[in-house]
């Protein structure tokens, strides 16, 4: 609902705002549902006139638009994201005028949704819908958005990263799931220790390394930066004998660059392999921000590292470390008199008295 309703005495008054200019009038009604209904014409017929006779698109026509527009410059895989939504999810909104998308069709579009896919999904899912109509938004096609529904909780759950002691033998499974292919290898190689995208990996390309430096420096990121990234001494060891003067260092036999989730099956063949589990690309570039971490890196250059814009998005990459929590327990122990002999008898002490 974009309209506003409000009770004057016993009569149903209502209001909005399209191009800069409020509307106030009475609905002259005592029925709510009636004045809603009342507001929501009012409104429409204010917005076709002010957008010169041209009707408020459906959703599948905005997401078409969106599409037209915003595809060329936006990310691989934001743009698979809103054309999954088109294709498979707009459960009965496809046809409905955007501002007739009200929270109680939001909410029973979400409950379709919830019936084969997880939370996580439905709140992923939102986001999409979120992003087309508050593009419409912008374009003032609407004043804001016609709903109001929050995000659903979520149940966080431990993320992998890859054990160092298992990294050799992981790689190695890696080669041999990609022997056909075998820049897969390499691609996977630099997600985890440049922590690339796998979009990132995909573009990588070889005069982008400073080989006098030991640094590389990606030249088509999803933030658009141009950061040199050190690398560290067996990483050029590795490249070295496969430096070329130019061109992309990860590619298909033919020289063809991949496509998106070109590695997940390697990865995968490799997981099992390995009994690892939940590794995929983009847990690599959580696993060498927690690695960093553990090592003392600070957050700060971790996030200059993963060239995040917002510190608390590379706090989301990093595992807890509780190797910290239990030394101050230990701590806490020995101020309380609680030591312990190796053989896990109790040392005689003393109660703590203040």
């Amino acid at each position: 609902m974009v309209a506003d309703v409000f009770k004057v005495g016993r009569v149903w008054h209502y209001r909005f705002q399209v191009a800069g200019k409020r509307v106030q009038r009475s609905a002259r009604t005592i029925s709510k549902p009636r004045a809603a209904a009342i507001a929501e014409k009012a409104y429409t017929d204010a917005t076709v006139r002010a957008n010169g006779g041209v009707p408020v698109p459906t959703l599948a026509e905005l997401l078409a638009d969106w599409a037209a527009v915003r595809a060329h410059h936006s990310s691989a895989h934001h743009v698979r994201s809103v054309e999954t939504f088109g294709r498979l999810h707009m459960h009965g909104m496809a046809d409905l005028p955007i501002n007739q998308i009200d929270t109680d069709t939001v909410e029973r579009a979400r409950s379709i949704h919830l019936q084969t896919h997880s939370r996580a999904s439905a709140n992923h899912w939102l986001r999409v819908l979120k992003l087309l109509v508050n593009w419409a938004v912008r374009r003032e096609i609407l004043v804001r958005l016609p709903w109001a529904v929050a995000m659903l909780t979520v149940q966080k759950r431990p993320r992998a990263i890859l054990p160092l002691a298992a990294a050799i033998k992981w790689f190695a499974a890696v080669d041999q799931a990609a022997v056909r292919s075998p820049d897969i290898g390499v691609a996977v190689r630099l997600m985890l220790w440049l922590g690339l995208r796998e979009s990132e990996a995909i573009t990588a390309r070889w005069e982008w390394i400073d080989w006098e430096r030991a640094t590389y420096t990606p030249g088509k990121t999803k933030g658009k930066e141009a950061d040199p990234l050190p690398m560290m001494e067996w990483l050029v060891d590795y490249l070295t004998p496969l430096r070329r003067p130019e061109g992309l260092i990860v590619s298909k036999p033919d020289g063809e660059a991949y496509g998106a989730s070109f590695a997940r099956a390697a990865i995968k063949a490799a997981n099992t392999s390995c009994a690892t589990k939940g590794i995929t690309p983009h847990r690599l570039r959580g696993t060498i921000a927690t690695l960093m971490s553990e090592s003392g890196a600070p957050i700060q250059d971790i996030q200059a590292y993963l060239r995040h814009k917002d510190v608390r998005t590379t706090m989301a990459y990093l595992e807890k470390r509780m190797d910290r929590i239990t030394t101050t327990q230990a701590k806490i122990a020995r101020k309380a008199g609680l030591t312990w002999r190796e053989s896990g008898e109790q040392l005689e002490t003393e109660p703590y008295r203040s």
